[in-house]
């Protein structure tokens, strides 16, 4: 590369960061194997995050090899605890339900947008559609059917369910998440299939009225909730396959979430 390639990518980069559109690709990223399998699934526990505190899971032991013979839990959880799924009916009467999400529809091709370094900053940092664009200056047009993914940054909270869901004096969350023009965006001009998010919700925790969710559900797509390691998968090139649990009449449900590239 010439030096005043270098130049001008550097200026670019910074430009980029001054208008608050993106922040520039992390070093982490230039690590990432160019083949690669990742879990994007959090052990569900009981102790996981909730959105509201008193959702979180609970499990017991039913009976176990010594003395029983096999070892059997039971478990009493909501369909959005953990790494999940939003099924198109989850905010939109009439919508479709987990069962009726097609395989084809839950593998895809992914990007991973990262706002990672504005999170930081602001914790109620959204995924714009100047987002949008800046990654696909760098990075090439979002695919037709593609899950875009925010990494933010949440992930190292996830320990801690009060910092997790950012809960003010005044009992408002604060968590990024993405704005309704963004996935508006996505929705009419990429054709995207999904959206997710490292946080508890595709709405940011300050919204009062779940706009991304009713944008999202009434394009008859879903979300990804609570996904882990996004630092791990490349921002163009992976596949994500989402192993969702088809419940009966389900809003939704927890999945297990591979990419690979």
């Amino acid at each position: 590369m010439s030096r005043r390639a270098a130049l001008l990518g550097g200026a670019a980069v910074t430009a980029t960061a001054a208008l608050g559109l993106a922040d520039p690709a992390p070093a982490a990223a230039s690590r990432i194997a160019k083949h690669g399998l990742e879990d994007l699934t959090y052990t569900l526990t009981t102790t996981f995050p909730a959105y509201s505190p008193g959702e979180e899971a609970v499990r017991r032991t039913v009976v176990n090899i010594d003395p029983d013979g096999y070892y059997l839990q039971e478990w009493r959880i909501i369909e959005h605890i953990g790494t999940h799924v939003d099924a198109p009916g989850h905010f939109v009467t009439g919508g479709r339900l987990a069962p009726e999400l097609r395989p084809a529809e839950l593998i895809v091709p992914a990007v991973v947008v990262d706002i990672s370094g504005r999170a930081k900053r602001d914790p109620d940092a959204t995924v714009t559609v100047g987002d949008l664009q800046a990654f696909e200056r760098r990075y090439g047009r979002i695919p037709r059917d593609a899950a875009v993914l925010m990494h933010s940054g949440w992930g190292a909270k996830v320990g801690d369910p009060d910092a997790y869901r950012g809960t003010d004096a005044a009992g408002t969350l604060h968590f990024p998440g993405f704005s309704a023009d963004a996935v508006d965006y996505l929705v009419r001009r990429r054709a995207i299939r999904a959206i997710g998010v490292d946080t508890l919700s595709t709405d940011p925790g300050i919204s009062a009225n779940f706009e991304v969710h009713h944008v999202l559900g009434g394009a008859d797509r879903y979300g990804l909730e609570n996904l882990a390691n996004l630092h791990r998968i490349p921002p163009t090139g992976a596949r994500i396959t989402v192993g969702l649990i088809p419940y009966q009449e389900g809003s939704g449900g927890q999945a297990r979430v591979f990419a690979s590239w």
